[in-house]
């Protein structure tokens, strides 16, 4: 049972094999990708961000989005997203058989400007028929917005800024938003500020959290948001990854740490935590890294391999 006023139930959506990998410098090979994905299916991961159909001069990493979404297991009852930031990659991300597409505006101009080189208006504009093509083809639209309470270039983003971006994205069809915190700067107030306000465009089933932990503080975050009854969150195996745009910025938070914490509060993921660190010590030790997640450092050498 889970502690009081907690969720019964959370999802985790797992973004290890997209948002962690696309900032590897070295090629990731196909097959690791896939075999990735297998693992994590295993481990029981429902929701599971795989790659993106940005263009590879920009992201060379996701250039191999079709062969990846081509090549993994389809088992009944998962869900493949895709990053789609415009119409030509919603037509290949469509062609790829993806389940859900994955839109995404910042919180912060600057951030948008020096990501995207467009204004947030501008950036919600562009991927506005994206939005009504996919919900025509019955396809979910999730949105996420970056920065949304901290911008590396402005500090501090206010809670009006993100609900403006909020009301926007649900305009123009996004159906369900992630709240990220894309540097890793928040506290549990400016945090469920930034949720409250999403709240105020969106149901709670559909607000997710996506924290960074570059202050150590995603799992915090994550329990302040708990508290205010959020049953979604991004996680990433073994924390891969982190923001080009945001010098020190970690991943997110570690996919092993989340649910050793959930476990720890009686809610219910679906997860086999056990499964979950092989998959993590799996990819790690296919980039010569070692495991970002403290809770797979701790347990790894008491766990049999699989």
């Amino acid at each position: 049972m889970a502690a009081a006023g907690m969720p019964d139930r959370v999802v985790v959506v797992e973004v290890g094999p997209r948002d962690g990998l696309q900032n590897e410098t070295s090629q990731v090979p196909t097959p690791v990708k896939i075999e990735l994905v297998a693992r994590l299916q295993q481990a029981g991961l429902r929701e599971i961000e795989v790659t993106s159909f940005v263009s590879p001069k920009w992201v060379p990493q996701m250039a191999d989005n079709r062969a990846v979404l081509a090549g993994i297991p389809r088992p009944a009852g998962v869900r493949h997203s895709a990053l789609v930031p415009n119409r030509q990659g919603w037509e290949a991300a469509l062609a790829s058989g993806v389940d859900e597409i994955v839109v995404f505006a910042a919180a912060s101009e600057s951030f948008s400007q020096r990501n995207i080189n467009c204004s947030i208006e501008a950036s919600i504009e562009r991927f506005e028929p994206v939005c009504s093509a996919a919900r025509a083809a019955g396809i979910k639209v999730r949105g996420a917005i970056s920065c949304a309470v901290g911008c590396p270039y402005e500090g501090a983003v206010a809670p009006q800024q993100l609900e403006r971006v909020a009301r926007l994205m649900r305009e123009v069809g996004v159906q369900h938003l992630g709240v990220a915190d894309t540097i890793g700067i928040g506290r549990p107030p400016q945090v469920r500020a930034a949720l409250e306000a999403a709240l105020r465009h969106f149901p709670l089933d559909e607000v997710s959290g996506h924290f960074h932990d570059t202050y150590g503080m995603a799992l915090v975050n994550t329990l302040a948001s708990l508290e205010i009854g959020i049953q979604r969150f991004d996680a990433s195996v073994s924390g891969l990854g982190g923001c080009p745009y945001a010098r020190g910025a970690t991943g997110n938070v570690a996919t092993e740490d989340l649910i050793y914490l959930l476990d720890g509060l009686g809610i219910e993921t679906g997860i086999d935590l056990g499964r979950l660190i092989d998959a993590g010590n799996f990819i790690r030790a296919r980039l010569a890294q070692p495991n970002g997640s403290r809770v797979a450092r701790a347990l790894s050498a008491r766990l049999p391999c699989r």
